[in-house]
């Protein structure tokens, strides 16, 4: 079993890579962003809580969203391999992700990082917003607080990993052929 963290700073495009990589490598792809925003629509107690959170574009508490992926890790023991989008974005999460994995016997083999220069995130976030209708994707006021949050709060979660030998930077910016052929070449190197 393979275990990848694909991590990056919102509009870096790890939703779509993922997907791409889960169905090249046979893996299962979580989106912690999907699943809390699949919670929020059904109005779930879970999505009641993180709701307001998202709305002003600040991290759901560690506590919730840990809770959900130690539930799929555990359900999940027997694939092929997992690839996780979004999760963990604190050291906090990544700490709780560790112990989670060890006690299921598994691990996380590589952290690949989409490096996306931060005018080209906002470039790339308001585009999706106009064509999905996200309401957290429309507005860049929000859209730069996500950026900062991620910088202050998430980007530090690569060093928890460089320190495990567990990290790869990767170019994100490029075609989406691009990015995914060199996210599929460090992937490759551990298999």
């Amino acid at each position: 079993m393979i275990n990848i963290v694909l991590f990056g700073a919102p509009g870096a495009g790890k939703g779509t890579q993922a997907a791409r990589l889960s169905q090249k490598y046979n893996i299962n792809h979580i989106s912690t962003g999907e699943v809390i925003r699949d919670e929020i629509r059904r109005k779930t107690p879970l999505g009641l809580q993180v709701q307001d959170y998202i709305s002003r574009g600040e991290l759901a508490p560690d506590a919730l969203v840990i809770g959900m992926i130690a539930e799929y890790v555990k359900s999940h023991r027997d694939a092929a391999g997992n690839i996780f989008d979004g999760f963990p974005r604190t050291t906090p999460q990544a700490e709780a992700f560790e112990q989670i994995l060890e006690q299921n016997g598994l691990k996380v083999d590589t952290m690949l990082e989409l490096s996306v220069p931060e005018e080209e995130l906002v470039r790339r976030i308001l585009l999706r917003g106009k064509e999905s209708g996200r309401a957290d994707d429309a507005s860049e006021d929000v859209i730069r607080n996500r950026i900062a949050v991620y910088n202050a709060q998430t980007a530090v979660v690569a060093d928890f990993y460089q320190a495990r030998d567990k990290y790869a930077a990767v170019n994100g910016v490029g075609t989406e052929e691009e990015v995914f052929d060199r996210l599929c070449a460090e992937i490759d190197r551990l298999l």
